[in-house]
């Protein structure tokens, strides 16, 4: 069912429970509004039949019905008894006994001084009239002809008017749910016409304070992420296109050169050596793409074991001097630091590459090929590890893009590298709560802090 349709519905429904509430109480109101003025008129009438028979002594019983059965104000079926204490009947204008009256009723009437019933058609009304010291039992009754064919004429008219009311409010309800809706279809429209090829396109946010610029508004920065996350992975597949073509493209070259004659034993070793090299820096690459793909979609949460994060950089080190030996690390500790600061939660072969990557970029483009690598707290909360390095400086433009991926410095472009590592550590950082800055590049001394909070 659409929206418009339960709007429409719900908006119908709440409206017909009121309706009926209100007429059901305009007819219940009305109805005791008749009974209330009928007794009083059967009992008005009643009392003036009892004045003339009891107080006013010109007035026999002949006269008093042939006044009553000429009076043009007689109320409909009107039958009137009156009795004195003895219950000896002084008047009735019941002819045919239509009324049963007993010594019961009367007792119950001297009893409660005012009873009201219902008999048949009649409505009965019995009181107490009391002249001087006497008192008399009057019982009355009569139909409400009138009042009866008033409420049923009430009830036709309201049975009427809820009928067209329900029509008409179906049918303002469908348009007014529809002039509701309509910004979000406009929404809808606008989504639609969004695609991979348009994602610069933004939805229209209205006034900007309604739940529907709201939404609008969330549409459009979801857009922007949607947009930058998109531009991030054309540049990202570009890039990494461009960095494996380069070595495959180095590869192919010299072994097509390599087969354009014979040659000896040593050049073939030699180009042997040089392939091997290549084939390496593509297995680098490879796997670094993997971990960047890995540490951009991984959750670290259903992996995080508790881990000494001294541990991972003496690791980190010796897989390091194995791979370059002529890689000088040194790595120095805080001594306020306990046992229990040392130990993080985290995947252990990320951040062991995140070690590894900073320790190779702060020896590769250090003077000296050294590195020195400081553990340190910070509080209660957090552990410092910073990797400092004497070079060659660097930019301000090169500090904004180190942490892209495929980023090179036109100063270390001699270098080489992929500009995957950074990027690399500061994703699975990201991942870890952590986080990777770099903090000082003055003259010639860079140093980059690597934050672990101490708690999940």
């Amino acid at each position: 069912m659409k929206i418009r349709t339960k709007l429409t519905l719900i908006f119908v429904m709440i409206v017909m429970v009121i309706l009926t509430a209100v007429s059901l109480a305009i007819y219940f109101f009305s109805a005791d509004y008749r009974e209330h003025d009928f007794y009083m008129r059967l009992r008005n009438k009643a009392e003036n039949t009892a004045k003339l028979l009891i107080e006013v002594d010109e007035v026999d019983l002949a006269l008093l019905k042939r006044i009553e059965r000429d009076n043009p104000i007689n109320l409909p079926n009107e039958r009137i008894r009156i009795f004195n204490f003895k219950n000896e009947e002084l008047y009735s204008s019941d002819q045919n006994g239509e009324l049963p009256v007993d010594s019961t009723l009367l007792n119950q009437i001297r009893l409660e001084d005012d009873i009201r019933f219902t008999y048949k058609n009649f409505e009965v009304l019995g009181f107490m009239f009391a002249y001087k010291y006497d008192r008399f039992t009057v019982i009355a009754a009569a139909t409400d002809t009138n009042g009866f064919r008033k409420l049923e004429n009430l009830r036709q008219i309201l049975i009427v008017v809820f009928a067209v009311s329900l029509i008409m409010i179906s049918v303002a309800g469908w348009i007014y749910a529809g002039k509701v809706l309509s910004p979000i279809s406009n929404i809808v429209n606008e989504v639609d016409n969004i695609s991979a090829a348009s994602l610069n396109l933004r939805l229209r946010e209205g006034n900007g304070k309604d739940e529907l610029a709201k939404l609008a508004q969330t549409f459009n920065l979801m857009l922007n992420r949607l947009e930058a996350a998109f531009m991030a992975q054309k540049n990202f597949i570009a890039n990494a296109s461009h960095e494996l073509r380069t070595p495959i493209t180095a590869i192919a070259g010299e072994i097509e050169v390599t087969l354009l004659q014979p040659r000896e034993r040593e050049d073939y070793i030699k180009v042997l050596k040089s392939l091997l090299e290549d084939a390496k820096s593509l297995s680098q690459l490879s796997t670094q793409l993997l971990l960047l793909a890995q540490a951009s979609s991984d959750n670290p949460q259903q992996r995080r074991n508790p881990l000494r994060i001294d541990e991972i950089l003496w690791e980190a080190k010796e897989d390091l001097l194995k791979a370059h030996p002529q890689y000088n690390i040194h790595i120095a500790f805080d001594i306020t630091l306990s046992d229990e600061s040392l130990v993080i939660h985290g995947d252990a072969q990320l951040i062991k590459v995140v070690f590894s990557n900073l320790m190779d970029n702060g020896c590769k483009y250090s003077t000296d090929n050294k590195v020195v690598v400081t553990l340190r707290s910070h509080g209660t909360s957090h552990i410092l590890v910073e990797f400092a390095n004497k070079g060659v400086g660097m930019s301000a433009e090169d500090a904004a893009g180190i942490f892209e991926p495929f980023y090179r410095s036109k100063s270390t472009s001699h270098i080489k590298g992929h500009g995957i590592g950074l990027s690399l550590a500061g994703r699975i950082m990201k991942l870890h709560n952590g986080s990777i800055t770099l903090d000082e590049r003055s003259g010639e001394l860079t140093r980059f802090t690597v934050r672990f909070p101490t708690t999940l």
